[in-house]
């Protein structure tokens, strides 16, 4: 072995220790708070792990989804959550690969929480259920619609993704990606760059919210936590959302459901309009409500302008 190559290699192992040093004091800094502790958490035993849900309230049922992106968790309803229960029954849910849930090293497809859905209203809720979904979720709620028509009730849409970007399947470029943060050392290194609290707070900044005043440090902390708890399993699930295994086509479904469908959206948001005006092209039947001053979460930005529309469609 040459000098040179033996320099090399022991730079690379010095590099791979620095990673995991900051890996570890990564993970132990973001839960230390518990901000996704709560005296409601309850365990739903399902067939790929563990999923994470709460119950509150008495009335008919309502299931709330969170988004997708990293960090995202059912903490996100915790401003409309408790105001729904007066009147609904309601149930949050961190889906598999999210917040409290239990995270497995696999790949997280729409599918998968399709399923995942449809036997938590049939093992959990029982009945016929209203179900609100943010975001990238909301494929999934109409998935569901589609799949099983006698287990959802009305819809109501936060801000869903738009079809086009719901269109896009893996390409080879997204699958190296997926790989890469999949990767022990480096992948784990490069998650973590993605998910620190300056990182979400520019997030918030930039795309989730339109008056920055309102970034609480509680929502901070809340995705940070959610997106290292316990450990590095966090970022299995954003390994496949960046690699475009939870997209689907919903065109179809979109047209065949019909289920009462809603669509609340912040009118701040980049492009919502086309948006929700394709959504719009495939079913007229869906209502759009706009939330003004607004993005991507309106029930954290103004929680009381979303309750009262809500109080109107459920």
């Amino acid at each position: 072995m040459t000098k040179k190559t033996g320099t090399i290699i022991a730079l690379t192992g010095l590099a791979a220790l620095t990673m995991h040093i900051i890996n570890k004091v990564e993970f132990s800094l973001s839960t230390v708070n518990n901000a996704l502790s709560s005296p409601n958490n309850k365990y739903y035993e399902w067939r790929f792990g563990k999923i994470r849900y709460t119950q509150m309230g008495s009335g008919s049922p309502v299931l709330l989804l969170h988004d997708l992106t990293a960090g995202s968790s059912s903490h996100e309803f915790s401003k409309i959550a408790d105001e729904l229960a007066k009147k609904h029954e309601v149930y949050t849910m961190d889906l598999l690969g999210y917040g409290l849930s239990d995270k497995p090293n696999i790949t997280y497809t729409s599918y998968l929480y399709v399923q995942s859905i449809i036997d938590f209203i049939k093992n959990v809720i029982g009945e016929k259920t209203d179900i609100l979904a943010t975001g990238d979720s909301a494929s999934i709620a109409v998935m569901c619609a589609h799949n099983d028509g006698e287990a959802v009730d009305r819809i109501v849409l936060i801000n869903p993704q738009s079809l086009s970007r719901l269109n896009r399947i893996p390409s080879k470029r997204t699958k190296l990606l997926k790989l890469l943060i999949d990767t022990p050392v480096l992948g784990t290194f490069v998650y973590n760059m993605i998910t620190t609290k300056g990182a979400f707070r520019k997030q918030f900044g930039e795309k989730y919210f339109y008056n920055p005043g309102m970034i609480s440090e509680g929502i901070l902390e809340a995705w940070r936590e959610a997106s290292h708890h316990p450990d590095h399993n966090a970022k299995y699930s954003y390994a496949s959302y960046m690699g475009r295994y939870m997209n689907t086509n919903i065109l179809h479904a979109l047209k065949q459901v019909d289920h009462s469908i809603y669509i609340i959206y912040g009118t701040e948001k980049i492009d919502n309009q086309t948006t929700v005006d394709s959504y719009l092209s495939y079913n007229p039947s869906i209502e759009a409500f706009p939330i003004s001053y607004t993005r991507q979460y309106p029930h954290l930005e103004r929680s009381k302008a979303v309750l009262d529309q809500l109080a109107i469609l459920l």
